[in-house]
């Protein structure tokens, strides 16, 4: 227990590893000037894919809020460990999730869950190429489309991968019901709260997007991993000195 001023004891830590939180670097003089980069997945392949259509339409409040918007066309991806990463359509998500600061996902419930087209693009993004972990620390904003009542088993799914991830995923999410009933013969949203919401997820995206993507690797420096990265380099040297 702690004792007056006293820090209280912590046997089992290594006080060497231990950082505290540097001001200098979670709030820098300088920050980055160009628009966040925001790469939409959506898990559909059907022509008029309702997911699609969301993501496009948040995509275009995106670009109004600043941001550079690419698309990943799922149409052509082989299913995981079926290929080599040196796929083209493989290699071309990879890159993308390379280029990105934040991303969209956005998918129809089926059966109670995410489409395995859906599934199948984040499965095909490695947690790490080498030294690089391609999605850690970015922004993430997740959606899902219905057919029926509104439900969010498919947007909790996606939380769970964005954690798995390691990505930052916002707050704030959009679940759109009856989603053939929420878009007009263009593919446009009809006016409704459910696209406030999206206008609300979007504006939230960006915003925690220009707050972190310069200092994503601070936010995300783990004790354990730096304890572990420690003991392999202890270890490295030791062989060396026998």
């Amino acid at each position: 227990m702690k004792r007056d001023n006293a820090l209280p004891e912590t046997p089992n830590l290594d006080e060497t590893l231990l950082r505290q939180p540097d001001a200098d670097t979670l709030f820098p003089a300088t920050r980055s000037t160009h628009g966040p980069r925001i790469l939409m997945l959506y898990g559909s392949l059907r022509e008029r894919s309702f997911s699609r259509l969301a993501a496009e339409e948040a995509a275009r409040i995106l670009e109004r809020l600043g941001a550079e918007i690419r698309f990943f066309d799922p149409r052509d991806l082989p299913l995981p460990d079926s290929v080599g990463a040196d796929h083209p359509k493989v290699a071309e998500l990879r890159d993308l999730v390379q280029w990105c600061e934040g991303m969209v996902w956005s998918s129809p419930e089926r059966h109670g869950a995410m489409t395995g087209i859906m599934k199948a693009q984040i499965d095909w993004i490695p947690l790490s190429l080498g030294s690089v972990r391609p999605t850690q620390g970015k922004t993430l904003a997740v959606m899902q489309v219905s057919g029926g009542s509104q439900s969010f088993n498919t947007v909790n799914q996606l939380r769970v991968l964005g954690r798995w991830m390691r990505l930052l995923t916002i707050p704030n999410q959009s679940s759109v019901a009856k989603a053939w009933n929420e878009f007009d013969e263009d593919g446009r949203m009809k006016p409704s709260p459910y696209y406030d919401r999206i206008v609300d997820v979007m504006e939230e995206l960006v915003k925690f997007t220009l707050l972190t993507r310069d200092i994503r690797d601070h936010l995300v420096d783990r004790y354990s991993e730096r304890k572990e990265s420690h003991a392999e380099l202890s270890a490295r040297v030791n062989l060396k000195t026998i």
